[in-house]
């Protein structure tokens, strides 16, 4: 399979060079900054352009790998004919690739990516959706060669989802970057954290997270809390924040 990819940022890095690994052709990195596309195409054997007009047209996939305002800029500038163009956004209809091609879709992944950090792609969810069946077919058929998680979703489910994976990651990164803060400022080793971060995030496959919920606000220890409001008098926004999370805690427990 012939694939050009219209980004040359984290997802497409990740993408590009799983499917490269697997036996793809990668025609084409395309970038507004050329030295970006540059340095994506010399990983995976590309040509690396920063002009859209440069695209060779004989790939058999284009996927657009920017940012979701960016997404309709770069659809009214392609049309690609029979080819499948996909974008890769979990917030971003499908339908702002119609003019694009006859045949287009949507593949993204709930994940996080960092550029450097390796993933295994063959446990990596996929959710999928082609304008139409034989469309949707196509690209499960060509994901299903990296990964074995495909969910066929539509635009309001993979909207929820998005909305869902907000709250398990970049909310729980901000959660970790406070907790990192008061440790580095009071001279704690943030990694003895780590066992209790990985067993926290396993709990999502045992069952209903609500019926696991521990700590001192659902035991009610109401000296323990009153010793860590204390611990952060001088840390105003640290204190609000402990104080909402406690209260969600409450509400998602009794709930």
């Amino acid at each position: 399979m012939r694939v050009s990819f219209i980004g040359s940022g984290n997802v497409a890095t990740h993408l590009a060079l799983a499917l490269f690994n697997r036996g793809h052709v990668i025609d084409q990195i395309w970038s507004r900054d050329i030295e970006h596309a540059k340095l994506l195409a010399n990983r995976v054997e590309a040509h690396p352009i920063d002009d859209l007009g440069q695209l060779y047209g004989n790939a058999n996939i284009y996927i657009i790998a920017v940012s979701d305002d960016a997404i309709e800029d770069v659809a009214r500038q392609l049309h690609m004919q029979n080819a499948i163009v996909m974008h890769t956004s979990g917030a971003t209809p499908m339908d702002v690739l119609s003019t694009t091609s006859k045949r287009y879709g949507v593949l993204w992944s709930p994940q996080t990516f960092v550029r450097d950090v390796a993933l295994d792609y063959s446990e990596l969810p996929f959710c999928i959706e082609g304008n139409t069946l034989d469309t949707e077919n196509s690209i499960a058929e060509f994901i299903g060669m990296i990964s074995n998680h495909i969910f066929r979703t539509d635009f309001q489910q993979r909207q929820y989802l998005h909305l869902s994976a907000v709250f398990v990651n970049n909310f729980t990164d901000g959660l970790y970057a406070v907790a990192q803060r008061i440790c580095r400022e009071h001279d704690v080793p943030f990694e003895i954290l780590n066992p209790l971060a990985v067993t926290t995030a396993k709990k999502l496959q045992w069952g209903d997270v609500r019926y696991q919920i521990t700590g001192p606000a659902t035991r009610n220890d109401k000296k323990t809390l009153s010793a860590h409001r204390h611990l952060l008098e001088d840390d105003p926004e640290a204190l609000e924040l402990y104080n909402r999370m406690t209260n969600l805690l409450l509400e998602v427990k009794n709930g």
